[in-house]
């Protein structure tokens, strides 16, 4: 299955060269959760600050049970600060 896979400010380093600007386009299994490709491109936990599939929020304590479908969107915020 497709998912659309977005890493925001320094967060987006961490896809692969092929990407569109900070998002990718890529195959996953049935079954791959959140917590799943946060793990597989490395995000560190503490940097996986405001995580959305398809909009809506997903709490850190659902990430390894969340399961992504065909078609959907992850993307993942780092904390920010500013002033």
């Amino acid at each position: 299955m497709r998912v659309v896979f977005k890493l925001f400010a320094s967060l987006a380093d961490l896809l692969p060269a092929e990407r569109r600007g900070n998002i990718v386009d890529i195959d996953v299994a049935e079954g791959t959760t959140v917590g799943d490709l946060i793990a597989h491109y490395r995000v560190p936990e503490k940097s996986a600050h405001l995580v959305l599939v398809n909009g809506h929020y997903i709490a850190p304590a659902v990430r390894n049970t969340h399961v992504l479908k065909d078609g959907d969107e992850l993307a993942i915020w780092p904390p920010i600060a500013g002033g």
